[in-house]
């Protein structure tokens, strides 16, 4: 690494806030389109539209409904990671890997942050995960700490699809300024908001007299062989309070040694030129607006009809057009003489049927749109009633939500990689983690497992880490999907696939097939399999043995085994041995023939 970058000075951090305004800049319409959404989220998207506000203003939740069942869909599929080795003194590792990143995850209520990522994710089209080393959580021991994070707060640089390709990347937070300068006394901290993060439209009123705008600054740096080291250093103004590229120990590695930031970006619909996308309200807003403004003339020409409103002459009439509304009055003084050319009802047509034809329409659409069908709640359509169909319409229903659980999993991956790589860095004290299962093992755990590695390979040594593969397994928390596994399991047992006497017949049909479990299910099958030829192999023993003991002993073992006489299969037993015993060998027959015969 060159000398001129060792330092990091306020000259550095006066640059690096000329850079994050040009990324502010442009990302001023991705942050306005988050801010809207989030309105149309909590039903309050009337506010976008320009139009008289004192008209009634009816919000239907045709769009939120759709949104919270995708949300269902996706935590019915809470994934869990399985770790692979891809090298075979790497699966003591990898097993060890595997027991402790759920635990991990569950240390950061990780189950809660995927909740709300997913939220954000339909909503605006993009959710963020911090994965970050906190040296402060465990008493100063240190732990990895997931959390969400808002895309609003983050820059990055504008035009790229990948968040790996931007330069700088920078995280923009609000502070409490006295807890700050209790964690850092020797800085000097300016008070006051910078108006950098952008807010959305809360119902609380949020003071920020007392904060101030902290920056996370996430930057690489070129090293003279060509490799990238990632570094960071916060900073508040042009106060610098934490630089990793001042400290010697982070000097060369960098901050995180893996060289990624620590963000990953999960999108539902992709677009060109961004690392974010667009959710499930762009995509519907405009249907739901629809049916929200015939649903706004529908009710006011409801309320219309259903009011009887007059047409009084008060030139030639004198009474009071209070009195007509007031329907707590039984009698209503008049001044003249009254009739049809000075007092007339004023009829209001109602709107014709349609309308309502056009408003179901629009809500159709809006399912179709949203994938949000009747079939993927639970629902049914006329002519639809047998189970099994009702269960294929489901399952065919719910491609969508599959598709974008998929895109959850492939960021979850990302997710997990990272974690195992703040494993690698940081866990040099060994920690103790409970694993449960079958039963509740404690297993202390460091990465002795995970550092480099040296070996000779055409009598050249060379070094390696240990890399491992994530595989992401969902639980089955859905009804349905255990449903249809019990299901499964009970047409197998109808099937015979269980019968160690079928056991060809059921391998096959199994090789042809692709269900959760299988492998488990196939070596269950051919183990029952060896079980029944081993039964048999000793069956045919003992009936040999039993023969040859019949033979010398005058016994019947081999009638009890066989259930027929081992005189015409057996050779003949030597006269000697009949004349010698010949009352011992009738009363044991005898009493044979009594155990097995039924009375």
């Amino acid at each position: 690494m060159t000398q001129d970058v060792i330092n990091l000075t306020v000259d550095d951090v006066k640059r690096a806030q000329t850079t994050l305004e040009t990324y502010r800049q442009g990302k001023v319409n991705l942050d306005r389109r988050i801010i809207e959404n989030e309105k149309w989220y909590r039903l309050r998207h009337w506010e976008t539209f320009s139009g008289d506000r004192s008209r009634r203003h009816p919000s239907s939740a045709w769009l939120f409904n759709a949104i919270a069942n995708k949300h269902a869909d996706a935590m019915d599929n809470y994934p869990e990671p399985n770790v692979l080795p891809r090298a075979a003194d790497d699966k003591p590792a990898a097993e060890a890997l595997s027991d402790i990143l759920p635990v991990v995850l569950d240390r950061n209520d990780y189950e809660r942050v995927y909740s709300n990522a997913w939220w954000q994710k339909l909503k605006s089209g993009t959710s963020v995960k911090g994965i970050f080393w906190n040296p402060r959580k465990l008493n100063g021991l240190g732990d990895i700490e997931i959390q969400n994070i808002d895309p609003l707060n983050l820059f990055w640089e504008p035009g790229i699809s990948n968040i790996e390709a931007s330069p700088n990347l920078f995280h923009v937070s609000l502070a409490d300024a006295r807890r700050l300068k209790a964690r850092f006394p020797d800085c000097d901290i300016p008070v006051g908001d910078t108006g950098l993060v952008k807010q959305y439209q809360y119902d609380d009123t949020v003071d920020t007299t007392d904060k101030v705008t902290v920056v996370d600054w996430y930057y690489k740096r070129l090293r003279d062989d060509g490799t990238t080291v990632l570094h960071f250093c916060k900073f508040v103004g042009e106060t610098i309070l934490f630089a990793s590229e001042n400290m010697p120990e982070f000097l060369e590695s960098g901050w995180y040694r893996h060289g990624r930031y620590p963000f990953v970006f999960d999108v539902l619909f992709p677009v060109a030129g961004s690392p974010c996308g667009f959710g499930q309200i762009d995509v519907n807003k405009d249907t739901q607006e629809q049916i929200d403004k015939m649903n706004q003339a529908i009710v006011e020409n409801t309320i219309i009809v259903s009011k009887k409103r007059r047409i009084v002459n008060t030139s030639a009439l004198s009474i009071n057009p209070a009195d007509l509304t007031d329907i707590t009055k039984d009698v209503i003084p008049a001044a003249g003489s009254i009739d049809e050319s000075n007092f007339k009802e004023l009829a209001s047509d109602p709107l014709p049927s349609i309308c309502v034809s056009v408003l179901n329409n629009k809500i159709e659409e809006i399912k179709e749109t949203s994938g949000n069908r009747d079939f993927s709640q639970g629902g049914t359509s006329a002519g639809v009633t047998a189970a099994s169909a009702i269960a294929a319409l489901m399952e065919a229903g719910s491609k969508l939500s599959r598709d974008m659980i998929k895109g959850a999993y492939r960021a979850f991956t990302q997710e997990c990689y990272l974690v195992i790589e703040l494993i690698r860095q940081f866990y040099d004290a060994p920690r103790t983690f409970r694993i449960t299962g079958k039963e509740t093992a404690f297993v202390t755990f460091d990465n002795a497992m995970l550092k480099e590695k040296h070996a000779v390979m055409f009598g050249q040594p060379y070094s390696y880490e240990p890399v491992f593969d994530i595989q992401v397994v969902p639980q089955k928390k859905s009804p349905f999907s255990k449903v249809s596994q019990n299901e499964l399991a009970k047409e197998f047992f109808q099937m015979g696939f269980f019968n160690p006497q079928l056991a060809d017949q059921a391998l096959a049909c199994i090789d042809m097939m692709d269900f959760d479990g299988k492998d488990l299910i196939t070596a269950n099958i051919q183990k029952n399999s060896t079980m029944y030829q081993t039964l048999l192999s000793m069956q045919q023993r003992l009936t040999k043995m039993a023969a040859v003991i019949d033979r010398q002993n005058g016994t019947t073992l081999y009638d009890q085994l066989t259930g027929t006489s081992s005189e015409n299969t057996a050779p003949k037993t030597p006269k000697t041995l009949k004349k010698e015993t010949p009352d011992r060998v009738e009363q044991a027959r005898e009493t044979a023939r009594g155990v097995t015969q039924p009375k």
